[in-house]
C-alpha cells in the first residue's frame, strides 16, 4: 500500500470516529506511520486532506456517472440521489461539529472556496444536469433545474441527517427505494 494510501485510510478512520474538528494532522501523520510533514507533502493542508478523504473514501456522486442524453432521467437522477444520501450520511460525523462553531465554519468555508469545493457544488451538479436535459428536450422548458436540484439534494441531505439523529454514526443506509421515490417527485412535474 502506498504512502498516500496509508495517510487516507488513517485520516478516513480518525475522520469518521472524531470529526475534523476534533482530528488533528498530527495524529493522523502518526496512525499512518508518517511523519506530519510527509502528510503535508501529500496533501497540503487539512482541508486537501479532507477533502481526499470525501472524495476517494466515501461513497459519492463522483463515482456514479451520468450522462444528459443517455439512460431515463428519473433512473440517472435515483443513481445521483442514492449516491448523494449515501455520502452525506458518511460526511455528517466528519463534518457535523462545524456547525456549532461559526468561527470554524467560516475558515472552513473559506478553505473549501480556495479548493472550488463546497456543499453547494452538489446542487451546481445536479442543476447542471438537469440543465443539460432540458436543451436536449428531455425536460419541460419552464422546468426550474436550481429549484429541482435544491429539492433533491435538500432531501437527500435531510435523510442523511434524521439516519444519523436516529441510529447514530454507524446508522443503516439509505435504501435505493428512498432515493427512487425523490427522484419521481423531482421528475414529475419537469416533463
Amino acid at each position: 500500500m502506498s504512502t498516500r494510501e496509508k495517510i487516507l485510510d488513517a485520516a478516513a478512520e480518525i475522520l469518521h470516529n472524531r470529526g475534523v474538528m476534533h482530528a488533528t494532522t498530527k495524529e493522523i501523520a502518526q496512525a499512518s506511520g508518517v511523519s506530519e510533514p510527509t502528510l503535508y507533502k501529500y496533501f497540503g493542508d487539512k482541508e486537501r486532506l479532507l477533502l481526499a478523504v470525501l472524495d476517494e473514501r466515501l461513497p459519492g456522486m463522483s463515482r456514479v456517472t451520468v450522462r444528459p442524453g443517455e439512460g431515463d432521467v428519473e433512473d440517472n437522477l435515483a443513481a445521483l440521489a442514492h449516491a448523494a444520501s449515501d455520502f452525506y450520511q458518511r460526511a455528517i460525523p466528519m463534518l457535523g461539529a462545524l456547525f456549532a462553531d461559526p468561527r470554524r465554519m467560516a475558515a472552513h468555508r473559506e478553505a473549501m472556496g480556495r479548493h472550488g469545493a463546497g456543499p453547494e457544488q452538489a446542487v451546481a451538479g445536479f442543476a447542471g444536469y438537469l440543465r443539460a436535459e432540458q436543451d436536449l428536450g428531455r425536460i419541460a422548458r419552464d422546468a426550474d433545474p436550481g429549484a429541482s436540484a435544491s429539492l433533491l439534494v435538500g432531501a437527500c441531505f435531510q435523510e442523511a441527517f434524521l439516519r444519523y439523529y436516529a441510529h447514530g454514526v454507524d446508522a443503516p443506509a439509505a435504501p435505493r427505494a428512498f432515493a427512487e421515490g425523490l427522484a419521481r417527485a423531482v421528475v414529475q412535474p419537469l416533463l
